[in-house]
């Protein structure tokens, strides 16, 4: 392949990527062809994107970004997976297809999460945390939860007094 073939396609995958902080590496290679379009169907539900790409090329082209650590010093075949909704969205997304024994030669190798490079340890950890809506909804539980505990016991004595109030009420007439 030609040097400018080269930088084409380098400039391509940093146009495609431009914007992606947070990304994993996958090996899809001894994914037969049909597997892998129905993983990419699977990925592409949940707005997940998919890319093979040659390791020095997808270097190149995330010079200087924050997924360039996560081509440094990689040996082998790589695919790229990014998007969903968030981080922790598409590791467990990815983490649950590695499980998977129709995929069996999908695996999660390494991802970049805020900068920094992420071991397939670290993703399976990673895959166990909530993801954004779920801290959300524990977020506004603690922040409701006082408040409804302090209504439930401002409305508990103001209950039994109007309910004394009522029986003195039924009591004289």
């Amino acid at each position: 392949m030609s040097k400018y073939v080269k930088n084409l396609i380098a400039d391509d995958l940093k146009n495609r990527l431009a914007g992606v902080d947070e990304a994993l590496l996958v090996n899809v290679i001894g994914v037969d062809a049909n597997k892998t379009v129905t993983l990419r169907q699977q990925l592409r539900e949940k707005d997940i994107k998919l890319l093979v790409v040659k390791n020095s090329l997808a270097l190149r082209a995330t010079e200087g970004t924050p997924l360039g650590l996560a081509f440094e010093g990689l040996e082998g075949t790589a695919a790229i997976c990014w998007g969903g909704e968030d981080f922790i969205t598409l590791v467990k997304e990815v983490i649950e297809l590695d499980k998977d024994t129709e995929y069996e030669a999908f695996a999660a190798r390494c991802g970049v999460m805020d900068g920094e490079t992420v071991s397939a340890e670290r993703l399976r950890e990673i895959s166990k945390w909530p993801n954004r809506q779920e801290q959300l909804s524990i977020l506004s539980g603690q922040i409701l939860g006082p408040g409804a505990n302090l209504s439930a016991q401002l409305r508990g004595p103001a209950g039994q007094l109007a309910s004394q109030v009522k029986q003195k009420g039924e009591e004289d007439s």
